[in-house]
């Protein structure tokens, strides 16, 4: 196909950049939309066709002849005063993670929708996911030149997705009105001018409150130009950094096998053969951007230097992934949608196992949803992958690309396994010359959490470079469970304690007694087997219900009681995916086409039938060798192996760590597992991080005398005129269920719910915050909270720390105190006497907890009177608008007030 090219002598520099991607179901005419407005853009001299197997985007084999998507794709279509660059995305549900990639660099989207068939089930999953990825996005309804398509019906399906969807093809004066109710100021000023302005509409437009829709025929060129004027008009090109950054969204290799890295610039300027950095640790890595290649279609211009907002293809680089954050851009988290079917790969006589492993491994750099697995014990690769289309496409390729002609066996669910209470798992290595030990603490984390690792360990007992070495082998592999060999998921490993020898000791040391604690961990902790689930939406007619609640329970979902929206009743739940299979084409069976299921990944929960899975699999955990819980120790200068049940008496180090029993006394009256002394001091890092996120940046500077400071501070309606060099910001700790038990009113709310009386005091320290001129730090015992963690959030206003399993509130505001009162002024509020003797020791000022009650309730008085006086000015300010709040009456005399306002206004012009 003959395209036209800009030469970069002519090509205009000071055009916005906008990154556009292209979204739809399936057969919505996604391609054939973007076919018409490269045409109408005039970077294309004839239209191509999906079914003439010519379309411009479409320059894989298979997605010609299948006449679908595959691979997405990039085109620039330069408009007169912005240059887009628009990504072509699969709307095959197959193909789903590829789609899912490309919106973490997309600036505005359009999703297509067919106007025959509406608003379908894989629509639904793509409006979740822009509304994840807080993607602005604009609406072309296609294929409104056919029999069946309806206007008003698709427009009302579009209405249940968003308010926002406002036709845009409707006459002007409509449509303002039907912009102006999507926001109450917008609304507003239209009642006052009778218009909506273009800056309004952009703005609406990006916060995602307003969603333009065209309706009209890519494959005849109706509603393109319009629909190009309007993203020329309502799009603006956000404002980058000057600092270079780029995110990765794809990886592919070209015919010559040159690895191609898709990148958008997010700052700054990526010149040509500038070195690129990236990794962490042993890990770093500095690469050279041999080529910046501007893809249209399957051509390619080379430029000089890449500014932000384009999207550019990089040759050279070998160790980037999809997701990661190149400069000052940071990597983005794993896509929302997983891989849930695993097929056992089949080869032809004679190919190596490893060759073929080698082939897939390059296949699964360029799309991560596609996981291979290599079991070496049984010599057998499986392939993860998101279902039946994509399996046929994998295995074309293989054979094109690697000539390898592979068969796939039966498809089966990926099951994943996590633990419920926490369990310290220990490994030693030590064969004749070589020694190391590590004790891990494993911790069921939220669902859908994935792994987490971290230490606790003092440097003291083991330096800093071995701690990272064995976060590092935590990390570089997946682990087995015990119940059926799933990879664990949702749990965090902490390192409790560990040992080197200062001479015996090697790197490959720390590998072996890593890995035999997590195996010694999993194999004493109780495990539970997770499966995938679906959040469902169930669409079919009244008559039908009987039948579809048979069918749900059945089926093992949970779901809501029937909810009727006009002729059909909708069933909402979740359900197991290995039930939910082939339910589809059940539904349309026995509602002749009249119903529909929507299904979205949930992520993984319990399986529902673990039993008969574990017996299915027959999983041996003390079989399998190579994932081994015994550990390795010496005696008379040779290595013997004791199994992992005796293990923990060898062990040459106590980590102190004890499972909290049923009954035992509460954290406030035991001693701390771990004396203060042994704990991290990673500490301070936390509250330096509490510290920055309130005042910036911490200069060090003497302390100021506290008369300076009292000296600093005037009187007069709650306002403080305090010198920048004089005032020295403070730190006020508070022992959250010391003060939640002593104060009345909390103590009797935590009688009956102890997490609402915490959520309580959390919003009363918020307020006090507000008229604090310190900043405060809520310490909750972990022996308190429902889990096992070890974090530190920000809520509101304020930072709440959770304290380590085994730590008490007590330890924590000791060792912030004496850290922190080396350059800050510290309060702490406690009544526990003892504490406040340490507290004053560390040269801290303690409040008790009915002096500290006193100051937060004075401050929630002067909270209710200001809100009081700011509710009695914006009245005053409001009294000449009736229409602030959007009401029923509003809506019904809209119109008439709108018209007599232009008529008003007409006889006022003559």
């Amino acid at each position: 196909m003959e395209t036209l090219f800009m030469s970069e002598q002519k090509r205009n520099t000071t055009k916005n950049q906008i990154c556009l991607g292209l979204l739809a179901h399936v057969d919505a005419g996604k391609t054939t939309l973007s076919e018409a407005m490269l045409y109408e853009g005039g970077q294309l001299r004839r239209l191509g066709r999906v079914d003439h197997q010519d379309a411009f985007l479409d320059t894989d084999v298979q997605e010609r002849e299948r006449g679908i998507t595959i691979f997405s794709k990039q085109a620039v279509l330069p408009l007169e005063h912005t240059e887009f660059t628009l990504l072509d995305t699969p709307g095959h549900v197959d193909f789903s993670s590829e789609m899912e990639r490309t919106l973490q660099v997309l600036d505005y989207a359009v999703l297509v929708i067919s106007g025959t068939d509406g608003v379908q089930s894989h629509t639904r999953t793509l409006w979740r996911l822009l509304e994840r990825y807080n993607v602005p996005t604009f609406l072309f309804i296609n294929k409104m030149d056919l029999d069946g398509a309806d206007h008003d019906r698709v427009l009302a399906e579009l209405q249940k997705l968003s308010t926002g969807c406002v036709d845009f093809t409707s006459p002007e004066a409509e449509r303002d009105e039907n912009i102006a109710v999507c926001d109450e100021d917008t609304l507003a000023h239209y009642l006052e001018t009778g218009e909506v302005e273009c800056p309004e509409i952009k703005r609406l437009i990006k916060n995602r409150k307003l969603f333009p829709c065209w309706f009209g025929s890519a494959l005849k060129l109706d509603g393109v130009k319009e629909l190009l004027n309007g993203l020329e008009m309502y799009t603006e090109m956000p404002e980058y950094p000057k600092a270079f950054g780029a995110k990765v969204f794809k990886i592919a290799h070209d015919n010559q096998g040159a690895r191609l890295t898709y990148l958008k610039i997010t700052g700054g300027v990526l010149p040509v053969k500038m070195v690129l950095k990236g990794g962490a640790g042993e890990n770093v890595w500095a690469e050279k951007a041999d080529q910046l290649r501007i893809y249209s279609g399957g051509k390619f211009r080379l430029a000089e230097e890449v500014t932000a907002g384009g999207v550019c293809t990089v040759t050279g680089l070998t160790h980037t992934y999809p997701g990661q954050g190149l400069g000052a851009e940071e990597d983005t988290p794993a896509p929302v949608l997983e891989s849930f079917l695993t097929y056992q790969v089949f080869l032809p006589d004679g190919m190596e196992p490893h060759t073929a492993v080698r082939c897939l491994r390059v296949l699964e750099e360029e799309d991560p949803q596609l996981h291979v697995v290599w079991n070496e014990q049984l010599h057998e690769i499986h392939v993860q992958i998101m279902g039946a289309v994509q399996l046929e496409v994998l295995q074309r390729v293989l054979k094109e690309r690697f000539k390898m002609e592979v068969t796939f066996g039966t498809g089966s669910i990926v099951y994943r396994e996590t633990i419920e209470e926490p369990v310290e798992g220990m490994g030693h290595f030590e064969p004749l010359r070589h020694y190391a030990e590590v004790h891990l603490l494993l911790a069921p984390g939220e669902r859908g959490s994935g792994m987490r690792f971290g230490t606790v360990c003092s440097m003291d007992v083991l330096d800093r470079n071995w701690q990272n070495l064995i976060l590092t082998h935590l990390e570089e592999r997946s682990y087995p469970g015990v119940l059926t060999g799933s990879p664990i998921t949702d749990m965090k490993i902490t390192l409790l304690i560990g040992r080197a020898h200062l001479k015996h000791t090697e790197g490959g040391d720390f590998r072996q007694a890593t890995y035999r604690a997590v195996r010694h961990g999993l194999l004493q902790a109780k495990s539970v087997l997770l499966e995938p689930w679906y959040d469902f939406r169930l669409e079919i007619p009244q008559s039908q219900v009987g039948r579809a609640i048979s069918d749900m329970q059945r089926l093992c979902a949970e779901f809501e009681p029937p909810q009727t929206e006009g002729e059909n009743a909708v069933i909402t739940g979740f359900a197991p995916v290995s039930e939910m299979q082939g339910y589809t084409l059940e539904v349309a069976s026995y509602t002749r086409g009249l119903g529909s299921l929507i299904c979205m990944p949930k992520g993984y929960l319990p399986c529902h039938n673990a039993e008969e899975v574990i017996e299915h699999i027959g999983y041996d955990a003390e079989r399998d060798l190579e994932n081994t819980g015994d550990s390795v120790f010496c005696s008379h200068g040779s290595g013997f192996v004791v199994p992992w049940r005796e293990a923990a008496s060898h062990m040459h180090l106590e980590s102190g760590w004890k499972p909290e029993k049923p009954g035992t006394k509460s954290a406030e009256t035991e001693a701390p597992v771990r004396a203060a002394a042994q704990l991290p001091p990673v500490f301070d890092d936390e509250l330096r991080a509490i510290f920055e996120r309130t005042y910036g940046p911490i200069r060090r500077r003497d302390m100021q005398p506290q008369n300076a400071v009292r000296a600093a501070e005037s009187s007069g309606k709650g306002e403080w005129k305090v010198p920048e060099k004089v005032f020295e910001p403070e730190y006020l700790l508070i022992d959250g269920y010391n003060i939640l038990f002593a104060w009345d009113d909390l103590n009797k709310v935590a009688e009956k719910d102890i997490d609402t009386a915490r959520q309580i005091l959390m919003d009363k320290i918020c307020n006090y915050q507000s008229f604090s001129r310190s900043t405060c730090i809520l310490v909750f015992d972990a022996y308190r909270v429902p889990r096992d963690v070890e974090d530190v959030i920000r809520y509101h206003n304020i930072s709440v720390v959770f304290t380590k399993q085994a730590e008490t509130a007590d330890t924590y505001i000791e060792r912030a105190t004496f850290e922190i009162s080396k350059k800050h002024r510290v309060r702490v509020a406690t009544s526990d006497g003892a504490e406040q003797m340490i507290v004053l020791g560390h040269g801290a000022r303690r409040v008790t907890a009915s002096e500290f009650k006193v100051e937060v309730d004075e401050a929630n008085k002067r909270m209710r009177e200001v809100i009081a006086d700011w509710n009695e000015k914006e009245s005053a300010r409001h009294a000449h608008k009736p229409f602030k709040n959007l009401t029923d009456q509003t809506q019904s005399n809209l119109r008439a007030y709108t018209e007599n306002n232009k008529t008003q206004r007409k006889e006022n012009g003559k």
